[in-house]
């Protein structure tokens, strides 16, 4: 029995016939927020006065005479304005809680209209070990997945995991100049995953000595701002006196900017092994995504090395997902979509959503200033064009009435993009939710970066968690 429903119905038979919307009052029919008042409280005397005309504690006698809960609760009490506290009768708690006992739903009834549902949560790239960042993915997700199931809603998981993107750009490249083929053969996935990081390192590097320059022509600018205003305020200009603040707020932080980049840059150059890699690879930032260009254009020896490396990468996340009991119904991952992604783009145009945008394809919504792209301007697709296709194969092939996306919260304005690009492309009945939360933080207050070899790998974790657990 859903107590809370009961009573709000006893409330509804009553209320029916007293205004024209009982809605809103029954809905003022809640738990108790202090046990001290009772087990539920009925709020709605009090707006109930305005409308009958009655000070709230005559509305709320009135409410007690004519709502019939004897069967389920002590005698109600008036307390306060007029809030009814209601307390549920003992010999009652003993019977529901004897049917819970012995029930195998322990009383949870099934929903009256099952909806069909994918969860897409967990998504790690596959060319790096899963870190502790993906565990709250995936065991919230997996937690969702449960409970929606057994209220007797259809669902079905997808772990869209990314096994196409930029990062094997970055492999290819590393594997074809850096790779140690002991180390790979022996661990192929850690190998891979030290390949990344260092060509995103010497990609990080060539990329900040190309911005370097402009930083320093901002820093000096900003600095003339700031000496021009010191000059020109006076003292009591209250106007002058923020503006002064403002100025000197952004020099502060083109400062940082300028102090980060020369750090990194001499990090690298001082440094005996990143330095000479760094002078024999300049263009390696652009190089690495030549790689994956080629990847995506169907290159054959890169696709022979993507099919290589793919497998010795699953099988690695899958060592996890087995020790954490946790499975999917689908591992659909960016490479499924990508012969589908043209036809997004063409169809997203042929109704007017996408448009160029310095050589871009890009959507533009209403309450957002940036664009939405969906095609870079060098051809390539980006992750809003494969989200779009993956929304479409989940409502035309798994016949998803609802879509629930478990992903940290950083993500958040991306999602809301993506929901009103997909509504207006024509999915404005499906239900898009993105299930968010807070991010795994280093020691340095910044979410973990994969790329800088700074996290937590989760296999550790799981280890460690073990055997605190079998000292305890």
């Amino acid at each position: 029995m859903n107590l809370l429903e009961v009573l709000r119905n006893r409330f509804q038979s009553v209320l029916e016939n007293k205004v024209e919307d009982p809605g809103r009052y029954i809905a003022m029919v809640l738990p108790a927020q202090n046990a001290q008042f009772g087990d539920y409280q009925a709020n709605c005397a009090m707006p109930l006065s305005k409308v009958l005309g009655k000070p709230p504690r005559e509305v709320a006698a009135d409410l007690i005479a004519e709502v019939d809960v004897s069967d389920l609760c002590e005698p109600p009490e008036i307390a306060g304005p007029g809030f009814i506290n209601l307390k549920l009768k003992t010999d009652l708690l003993e019977q529901e809680f004897a049917k819970v006992f012995t029930s195998e739903r322990l009383g949870v009834e099934p929903v009256a209209s099952p909806e069909k549902i994918v969860i897409d949560y967990s998504s790690p790239n596959v060319a790096k070990p899963m870190h502790v960042g993906h565990l709250r993915s995936t065991v919230i997700g997996d937690a969702l997945y449960k409970i929606l199931s057994f209220l007797g809603h259809d669902l079905t998981s997808d772990n869209h995991i990314g096994d196409w993107g930029t990062q094997f750009g970055m492999i290819l490249y590393g594997y074809r100049n850096f790779v140690d083929q002991e180390a790979y053969k022996k661990e192929p996935v850690a190998e891979l995953s030290r390949l990344y990081r260092l060509v995103n390192k010497l990609s990080e590097y060539h990329t900040t000595v190309e911005m370097l320059p402009g930083l320093e022509w901002k820093l000096g600018e900003a600095e003339q701002a700031v000496n021009d205003a010191e000059a020109q305020f006076e003292q009591d200009d209250k106007q002058g006196k923020k503006q002064l603040k403002k100025l000197r707020s952004d020099l502060e932080s083109i400062r940082q900017s300028v102090t980060k980049a020369e750090s990194l840059v001499a990090e690298i150059e001082e440094d005996e092994i990143y330095g000479p890699l760094a002078a024999a690879h300049p263009n390696i930032h652009t190089d690495a995504r030549l790689e994956t260009s080629k990847l995506h254009g169907g290159d054959a020896e890169n696709r022979k090395l993507w099919d290589e490396f793919l497998p010795a990468c699953l099988d690695v996340m899958n060592v996890i997902y087995n020790r954490l009991h946790i499975k999917f119904d689908y591992s659909l991952g960016e490479s499924f979509y990508q012969p589908q992604l043209a036809d997004v783009v063409e169809e997203l145009k042929s109704k007017g959503l996408a448009e160029e945008s310095q050589k871009a394809m890009c959507v533009f919504l209403p309450d957002f200033k940036a664009p939405f792209i969906v095609q870079k301007q060098d051809g390539a697709f980006t992750y809003a064009t494969t989200d779009l296709a993956t929304i479409r194969y989940r409502v035309e092939t798994l016949k998803a009435t609802s879509i629930l996306y478990v992903v940290d919260a950083r993500q958040g304005e991306h999602f809301q993009m993506l929901f009103g690009t997909a509504r207006r492309w024509g999915y404005e009945n499906l239900n898009m939710q993105h299930v968010s939360f807070g991010t795994v933080m280093g020691q340095d207050g910044k979410p973990f970066k994969t790329r800088s070899g700074d996290t937590v790998g989760l296999g550790e974790l799981l280890d460690e968690a073990i055997s605190r657990a079998f000292s305890i």
